[in-house]
């Protein structure tokens, strides 16, 4: 029989290792490194993945589907010793323009037009009266950058759908809308700044998303549990041409409201297993950091990294810093996770030159990873080079794409199926929902 020891939900990493545990049992449980256990039972920790419509005309169905996947998923993600409590689960949209429209419209506020605009998602803390003094801290950032505060919206959440330890952590959910005379990248590289801004405040507020053109419903729970939390989720109004799913199993860090995933631009099954190099790297090169897109905003946005954040969360800001200085989203994940090059390595003089001059600018960020990641304009995934996490896909014949950690997430009839796979090692799979294909 597994050796089984019972460790509290709330130990640290640290305590967690004095036991030299070696992956986690039921209900909570920790297996320890000895007796029976066999390694090679356990399976590839997290349920991560992204679905999208070609066309890239926003739907509930792409909604509906990506609570599907992420509920079919939830095996690969954990709980603690309160099974209702789950390590994170979410999932990240486009800014569904209609439905929060209709809903800013009930307040009597008109909003932009869709792109020139952007939404928060924020997390409160409630002890103490800390909310309002968060609000007002908010929206005085907000006039102070340049923006026009347009508004809140308490988020609608059912707190019965949570476990008990979720619960007690549960945070105050609400949306917060700017305006200002910019729009598309412009507008998106500011309200990264902005979000940098209001963080470096000094208040306990976390956000999941601040963007004109992404949001991220997230939280300490198990995949059913979003949708039931999330009422929003279920309204048919909410529309979206893609979404990220992922289904959290926490191995360095202890779960909390805000290191579950979607992130801002990722998503990721997997370990960092040179965090500390890429750290230490990315701290090195920020007083040399420039860029003619920020200007002097760029002190703004020091230090790029949360070091007490998870190695997911890191790679996270290391991939928005890239992609907000003007890189596409495809371009900045081919930077911080490369394929295979070098001499044993076959490929085209123009890909080799790609990767020997950006090796220059940024180390890798190695370990096994399958990572899903969207800027709100096309989503994609990518392996890392040995391959080491699963990713599986299906391409429709109606232009409906899926990839998850496993195949068979989304029931597409035999006689709908365009093509089918799986990513291979650096290999990575994009989806450009502007160019619909």
């Amino acid at each position: 029989m597994k050796n089984i020891i019972d460790i509290p939900s709330n130990h640290t990493t640290a305590e967690k290792n004095k036991f030299q545990s070696a992956g986690r049992g039921p209900k909570g449980t920790w297996l320890q490194a000895q007796g029976m256990y066999d390694p090679a039972n356990e399976h590839d920790s997290c349920g991560v993945g992204f679905l999208a419509q070609l066309s890239g005309l926003p739907t509930h169905r792409i909604v509906e589907e990506g609570i599907n996947v992420l509920v079919n998923l939830q095996h690969r993600g954990a709980a603690g010793a309160d099974e209702g409590t789950g390590d994170g689960a979410g999932l990240l949209l486009q800014i569904p323009d209609a439905f929060l429209r209709e809903e800013m419209k009930e307040q009597q506020i008109e909003l932009p037009p869709p792109g020139s605009y952007g939404v928060g998602m924020a997390f409160m803390s409630t002890e103490n009266g800390e909310e309002r003094e968060t609000r007002g801290l908010i929206q005085r950032t907000v006039e102070d950058e340049g923006f026009n505060f347009l508004g809140w919206r308490t988020v609608p959440v059912d707190p019965g759908a949570l476990g008990a330890e979720a619960r007690k952590s549960m945070p105050s959910v609400a949306q917060f809308f700017v305006g200002g005379k910019k729009s598309g990248e412009e507008l998106e590289r500011k309200l990264y700044v902005l979000r940098r801004m209001i963080e470096k405040q000094g208040s306990n507020a976390y956000f999941p998303s601040l963007s004109s053109r992404t949001i991220v419903y997230k939280g300490l729970m198990l995949a059913p549990q979003v949708a039931e939390f999330y009422p929003d989720l279920l309204d048919p109004r909410l529309a979206s041409a893609l979404a990220i799913v992922h289904q959290r199993y926490s191995t360095n860090t202890q779960p909390t409201w805000e290191l579950a995933q979607p992130l801002r631009r990722l998503a990721h099954n997997g370990e960092i297993n040179t965090l500390r190099g890429n750290i230490n790297g990315m701290r090195a090169r920020e007083n040399n950091l420039e860029s003619p897109l920020f200007g002097d905003d760029m002190k703004k946005l020091l230090p790029v990294l949360d070091e007490s954040a998870s190695d997911s969360a890191c790679l996270d800001r290391a991939l928005e810093l890239l992609n907000a200085g003007g890189r596409s989203i495809a371009h900045s994940m081919l930077m911080l996770v490369p394929q295979a090059w070098g001499k044993k390595y076959p490929i085209g003089p123009d890909l080799r030159g790609f990767f020997e001059y950006h090796a220059g600018l940024m180390e890798p960020w190695d370990g096994p990873a399958a990572l899903a990641f969207s800027d709100g304009l096309s989503v994609g995934a990518s392996l890392d080079r040995n391959g080491l996490r699963p990713a599986r896909y299906t391409v429709s014949k109606d232009g409906f794409i899926v990839l998850a950690s496993e195949a068979g997430v989304v029931d597409i009839p035999p006689k709908n199926v365009s093509h089918k796979g799986a990513l291979r090692p650096g290999q990575m799979l994009l989806a450009d929902l502007e160019a619909g294909r």
